[in-house]
């Protein structure tokens, strides 16, 4: 599935270093800029951060949540299209999901052609 990127970077943040190297390889073999993070902070604290036209975050991190992350970015102005991926689909993740505004509630497992068509609509959404 081609992704139209226009070189505009993908910021993966997610606790799991298999998933932040699977899907951050997975992006770059279809030839889309990504950087991993291995927690909110981290991405909070890049310098990056202002290139970044899509978020792929895991629901479920320690100390700061990818929902939390998704509405502390809104409140500060920053409105990047997220992509929550989660392996605990709950009622409750996906109200918040819902009500926060986030692009796509993915659900683990997920197969490369879900999750890059969320990404590939959250960029054309961002309209970067």
């Amino acid at each position: 599935m081609q992704v139209q990127h226009a070189g505009r970077l993908v910021a993966i943040v997610d606790d799991d270093n298999s998933v932040r190297t699977a899907v951050g390889g997975l992006l770059r073999s279809v030839g889309v800029p990504a950087e991993v993070f291995a927690s909110a902070e981290d991405f909070l604290r890049s310098a990056k951060m202002d290139q970044v036209s899509c978020l792929v975050v895991d629901a479920n991190m320690p100390n700061m949540s990818g929902l939390d992350l998704h509405q502390t970015l809104r409140g500060r102005g920053n409105s990047i299209p997220t992509v929550v991926i989660t392996a605990y689909p709950s009622d409750n993740v996906r109200a918040r999901a819902q009500q926060s505004g986030v692009h796509c509630l993915l659900t683990k497992p997920f197969n490369e052609d879900e999750l890059l068509g969320a990404i590939r609509n959250a960029l054309a959404r961002a309209g970067r």
